[in-house]
């Protein structure tokens, strides 16, 4: 199975949240405002900035913010920052020594052309394609309080 790794996961988590609120962050508030624990949002954060996908800014009235719309973030490179180079086997791309059956491998140095196609896919997905609501969620009737019964006899009147 292939699967993100969970700084990836909580880096798309905390793009999405700075895409949708604009401006500056703090850790504790986002902290709060995603569930993430406030060493891991940090940890991934500076991940993010290293990467130059957030800008920190110190200080006082400091805290984070997108370096460009999350609609200019390609999930494969939100992978690439947080877990480096996507590659589904060892052997991808020309690299050796990963597998102690490379030299006898029947099928060594065909995974290239699977790698690059999941590759283009990670690309075509930004942050914000991500962060829009689901289906679900668009149709999802608010919730409304019952109605007090003097309610609708004031109304009447």
């Amino acid at each position: 199975m292939l699967r993100l790794s969970k700084l990836a996961d909580y880096a798309v988590v905390l793009l999405a949240r700075l895409g949708r609120e604009g401006g500056l962050h703090t850790v504790p508030s986002l902290a709060v405002a995603t569930g993430i624990a406030e060493p891991t949002v940090a940890k991934v954060l500076r991940a993010l900035s290293q990467g130059g996908l957030v800008e920190a800014q110190r200080g006082a009235r400091g805290g984070h913010r997108l370096a460009r719309p999350v609609s200019e973030i390609p999930l494969s490179e939100v992978i690439v920052v947080m877990d480096g180079p996507i590659a589904l086997t060892a052997c991808v791309d020309g690299a050796s020594g990963g597998c102690e059956s490379e030299h006898h491998c029947a099928v060594r140095g065909r995974w290239d052309p699977v790698n690059e196609a999941v590759r283009t896919a990670l690309s075509t997905i930004s942050i914000a394609d991500l962060a829009r609501p689901s289906c679900s969620e668009l149709h999802r009737a608010p919730v409304l309080p019952p109605a007090a019964h003097g309610a609708a006899s004031v109304a009447a009147e």
